[in-house]
């Protein structure tokens, strides 16, 4: 009973031990739970109408998208500005084929296979163009070479490893094509449902015709604003407030913006450095004058164009170093000289020209054996065959080859890094060889005979010994730039302290309004992802590390001064716009009531307004009135609704002043002939022009979250 009375006497306390450790358990879970919730977020690109698209998905369609682009284009490798667009392509495309989508499925539209089908029997759509399944005869796609060629994949298998592997490239491509096709149709489809809701009718397409087809001449009368000096306007706060209450729509914003100050500072190559170069090059020079090899002197002088000892035509030459060899004779060496564009030093040497064609048409039978000597023997019992008069093709199909005739251009050669020995013996063959002659190469590993049968368009081709060399600074100059740049951040670390010193080191803070997280860099400075990341996670006042960007030769830092949320810009933000809006309406009212009251074009000039002949005035275009430099719609409204002969019975208020007008007369367009149905026509394609903007109220209403400024 002690016992249990001790017991009892610890109830409280257990209970509290058991609730803290139940408690634990559950937090514990809690956190587990939050972190892998921000773990999700944080690999997420971004979301529209509750689709998310993870980072490794988004890259995905970069990379399927880059693979299309060079497939169509015959590319290897694409710029940073290209690769951006193609990121900022496949975020629209998902964007809004996820609007799209969502928007025809709840009215039951799709894309059936069965109009998929029709769409590639008919091989109208220009997308179908742009496939590899055009026929060369016709020019237009060919649905039946798609189908072949979908057959032929099913059944390549593992037999042709090279060939599986261009079946699977085009294959994807495809795939990507036929995804895009049904998102267009679907597209199409919904913006001609919307389009159908639009219509037109006789008396506005009657109406319409005569807007467009009644010129109006006016005498006007013109008081600019600009005739009134700002500072006789005078402008309160309540002035301020009441317009921009009155204009608040236009200052709306629908993604979050930021303002910074920031200071950026480009290393430059030293006076030092430059003078080293110039010694490098100028050495380079002197070997390639000398009997130094060339080969190893371009190397050992660190030469953006390697030597290959091929002949090339000046297509293959920078336009620098094309240039210079025109007026060089074969064995000279250039002086050392710069080119501002690509800011390089070079030096050329002009080794040998001559005449060569640049297309020639061979045909070629590989030898092979046991080894190389034997290799060597059957080639030269073909050679003796050949000689003899055996037919080419029949004697390759005997070594299981066709021997067909092949062209070789000099494209395909002559931009190569690198090119081995046994290469450079088979092009200069190629090259050298009359029609019809033969040629016994012997490689490393064994023959090829070739023959060429045909020569084209002989053009100047050159061997040229190229040392260029960029401006580049030092590593002691950047590392005394990083120091000293490094030195004011710290010492900086508010932004009236960048404000303040910044000169004193030399610096120059400038400004960017508005920066979104779509953006690709900070300020027009490459590599600056990391910058964006910290400038959306800052806080007004927040100064950044220092950054080390551009091509690594910018160091940048940024302070944040200013956030504009999602929402209305507050007057302060457009206080600038609102108070020159303003002044333009003081000013009219000025103007209105200085000339109220005037009755005709002659007492207007009279009180001090210039007078013109403005002729040929639309409705259904604004005029532009030279004496404001101003176009006004007002004025074209205020025309049209006028009688012929009459005066305008009040002050026109326009963009650049006020106007009073005489109407002389309204007269129809000479040969002008009313079609109804082609105005009601254009009508109704101007009514679907109008409505596209519904993507943008979508847009709005699809929550649309854009994180790709934390990936890419």
């Amino acid at each position: 009973m002690a016992a249990i009375g001790k017991i009892r006497s610890w109830g409280p306390v257990l209970v509290s031990v058991i609730g803290l450790a139940l408690f634990a358990f559950i937090a514990e879970e809690m956190f587990r739970s939050c972190e892998a919730t921000n773990n999700e977020q944080r690999q997420q690109v971004g979301e529209v109408l509750g689709k998310k698209i993870s980072v490794q998905e988004f890259q995905s369609l970069i990379d399927e998208y880059q693979e299309v682009i060079k497939m169509t284009q015959g590319r290897d490798n694409l710029s940073e500005d290209e690769i951006n667009q193609i990121k900022d392509q496949v975020w629209n495309s998902f964007v809004s084929n996820t609007i799209i989508s969502a928007e025809a499925a709840k009215i039951g539209l799709t894309v059936t296979d069965e109009e998929l089908q029709n769409i590639l029997k008919e091989g109208t759509n220009p997308l179908l163009a742009q496939t590899p399944f055009v026929n060369q005869q016709t020019g237009r796609f060919d649905v039946t070479m798609l189908t072949k060629f979908l057959n032929d994949y099913k059944n390549i298998g593992t037999q042709n490893p090279q060939a599986a592997e261009q079946y699977e490239s085009i294959y994807n491509y495809w795939k990507f094509m036929e995804r895009t096709l049904r998102e267009q149709t679907l597209a199409m489809k919904y913006n001609a449902l919307m389009a159908g809701c639009l219509f037109s009718n006789p008396v506005s397409a009657k109406m319409s015709f005569d807007d467009q087809n009644t010129n109006m001449n006016i005498l006007l009368a013109s008081a600019p604003y600009s005739s009134i000096n700002d500072n006789k306007v005078e402008v309160t706060d309540a002035d301020l407030k009441a317009k921009y209450d009155e204009d608040k729509e236009m200052y709306e914003q629908f993604v979050e913006s930021r303002d910074i100050k920031y200071v950026s500072f480009e290393v430059l190559p030293s006076a030092a450095d430059r003078n080293a170069l110039v010694k490098t090059m100028n050495e380079a020079a002197a070997q390639l004058k000398g009997d130094a090899d060339v080969a190893t002197t371009v190397r050992k002088a660190q030469s953006q164009i390697p030597y290959t000892g091929i002949l090339v035509t000046r297509k293959a030459m920078p336009m620098d170093i094309a240039a210079k060899v025109d007026s060089m004779s074969a064995g000279q060496v250039s002086a050392v000289f710069e080119t501002t564009r690509d800011n390089t030093l070079n030096v050329v040497k002009l080794i040998a020209k001559t005449s060569l064609p640049d297309s020639v048409e061979y045909r070629q039978i590989q030898v092979s054996g046991t080894d190389a000597d034997d290799a060597h023997k059957r080639a030269d019992s073909i050679m003796t065959a050949l000689s003899s008069g055996a037919d080419f093709e029949a004697l390759a199909k005997k070594y299981m080859q066709e021997g067909k005739k092949q062209w070789m251009t000099s494209a395909m050669y002559e931009n190569a890094q690198t090119i081995d020995t046994d290469s450079k013996n088979y092009i200069s063959s190629l090259n050298t060889l009359g029609v019809n002659e033969l040629k016994n190469i012997v490689l490393s590993q064994g023959n090829i005979i070739i023959q060429v049968t045909a020569r084209r368009a002989m053009v100047d081709k050159y061997d040229v010994a190229v040392v260029k060399h960029t401006i580049d600074f030092s590593k002691n100059t950047y590392s005394d730039a990083y120091n000293k740049f490094s030195q004011f951040v710290s010492e900086n670390q508010t932004v009236d302290g960048i404000e303040k010193n910044a000169e004193k080191y030399g610096y120059r803070v400038m400004e960017r309004a508005d920066i979104t997280n779509a953006e690709h860099n900070v300020a027009g400075i490459r590599s600056t992802r990391e910058t964006m990341k910290w400038l959306f996670d800052a806080k007004v006042g927040d100064v950044s590390p220092l950054y080390e960007c551009g091509s690594n030769n910018t160091l940048l830092v940024v302070a944040l001064t200013k956030i504009h949320p999602v929402g209305f810009r507050t007057l302060d933000d457009v206080k600038d716009v609102v108070k020159n809006e303003v002044i333009r309406d003081k000013k009219f009212e000025m103007l209105a009531k200085q000339y109220a009251g005037v009755k005709s074009i002659v007492e207007a000039k009279a009180k001090g307004m210039k007078v013109d002949t403005v002729p040929q005035i639309t409705f259904s275009a604004p005029v532009f009135v030279q004496a404001t430099g101003s176009s006004e719609p007002a004025l074209s409204g205020a025309v049209a609704a006028a009688k012929a002969g009459s005066f305008s019975q009040k002050v026109v208020k326009g963009n650049g002043g006020a106007y009073l007008f005489e109407l002389i007369n309204k007269e129809q367009k000479p040969n002008a002939k009313f079609d109804e149905k082609a105005m009601e026509s254009q009508l109704r394609q101007m009514a679907v022009q109008a409505s596209s903007r519904y993507m943008n109220e979508l847009y709005m209403k699809a929550k649309v979250v854009d994180n790709r400024y934390l990936f890419f």
